[in-house]
């Protein structure tokens, strides 16, 4: 089975992280997040995979020259311009040649959900579309979904007042889609799948859902890009957080390494993850985070909730809570960085400073 993953997009949300790595090709937990997406479609028998592409192609193409993610074959589909969802789905399938039953995911959403279950709900019901909800405690800022007893949808209503919302089930970004959706969608065009597409689908009474109450995050956000491997680390999704990761006791409760990594006497580790490389120097103490390969944390530095990409380092005697510390960035000696804090890749802190919840790009 064929599938497309939708990762056009720039990533506003995590900058400035993204200002230089796309959003897919940031790593979670030492994975990128799309090989974290292809994997879980290979679980469910999809070898074959279109890449929708706009924002920085070129990290995709050169960071997988072979054309595959482990046993999936790659293709890619760039977008000549910003086509929106339904017209970069379009794009993507017509240049892969698709002409069956095909699956299409966002780039950035991270689940354990069935979807051979959902293909086989799509078969049965006859659906033209089968889109995959998942239950969230505020509706407000997706796509909610109401459905019959069918699963047939009566309406699909996009960012509704949380007050106003018909339920808590949202569009979970995966869907089923038979190759006559295509044709439902005008060519060279902005259009959007949610506000065009799909309503138009339910007024001719094709559209169908199902909910799943497996595991979802988008992780397009500072906030979920962290949960993201907190989840992993602390074992909420049932797995090592890496496939190369191994748990090692020696080193702390709850520590995972990857490959040869030093933690000095006296440092303390507990809860974590530390990447290929990294260093953990004396006195320092690392809680529920995860160190990037080659990352250094100094004497007396103090890392709790965090992640540090690859090649970063945390200077002596700084503390770093709930923040993301970018690509060989550096946070300066004795240097605060209070939650939500995201420095940039290349960035380095002024020493003594304090981060309050800000984002610090390379520019500033």
């Amino acid at each position: 089975m064929r599938a497309v993953v939708q990762v056009g997009g720039e990533g506003t949300r995590l900058r400035p992280l993204t200002l230089t790595t796309p959003k897919q090709m940031l790593p979670i937990a030492e994975q990128a997040m799309i090989e974290r997406v292809v994997g879980h479609l290979a679980e469910h028998g999809i070898d074959d995979v279109v890449l929708s592409l706009g924002y920085r192609p070129d990290a995709f193409i050169n960071a997988y020259p072979g054309g595959r993610i482990g046993a999936v074959k790659l293709s890619y589909a760039v977008e000549p311009a910003p086509l929106d969802t339904a017209g970069a789905i379009r794009f993507a399938a017509g240049h892969a040649g698709i002409d069956e039953t095909f699956v299409v995911v966002n780039g950035d959403v991270l689940t354990d959900s069935n979807l051979t279950d959902l293909v086989d709900f799509h078969r049965r019901a006859q659906a033209e579309a089968t889109i995959e909800l998942t239950p969230v405690d505020d509706p407000s800022a997706y796509g909610v979904v109401a459905t019959d007893d069918r699963g047939r949808v009566l309406a699909f209503i996009e960012k509704p007042p949380r007050d106003e919302a018909p339920s808590n089930l949202i569009n979970a970004g995966t869907y089923v889609l038979e190759p006559s959706v295509l044709r439902r969608i005008p060519g060279d065009q902005r259009v959007s799948i949610e506000r065009q597409t799909f309503p138009e689908m339910v007024e001719a009474g094709v559209l169908y859902a199902r909910g799943s109450t497996a595991y979802w995050l988008d992780a397009g956000t500072p906030e979920a890009f962290l949960r993201a491997h907190r989840d992993l680390v602390m074992g909420e999704r049932c797995r090592p957080p890496a496939p190369s990761a191994h748990r090692d006791t020696s080193l702390g409760p709850g520590v995972w390494r990857i490959g040869v990594v030093e933690v000095d006497q006296g440092a303390r580790v507990s809860r974590s993850l530390l990447g290929r490389g990294s260093h953990v120097l004396s006195e320092a103490v690392v809680e529920e985070s995860v160190l990037g390969a080659g990352s250094v944390v100094e004497e007396g530095a103090t890392i709790v909730g965090s992640v540090l990409l690859p090649g970063a380092r945390v200077a002596s005697r700084a503390s770093v809570e709930g923040s993301i510390i970018g690509l060989g960035a550096t946070v300066g000696q004795r240097c605060e960085l209070r939650p939500l804090s995201v420095v940039g890749a290349g960035v380095v802190t002024a020493s003594g400073s304090l981060v309050d919840g800000e984002r610090i790009d390379p520019g500033s």
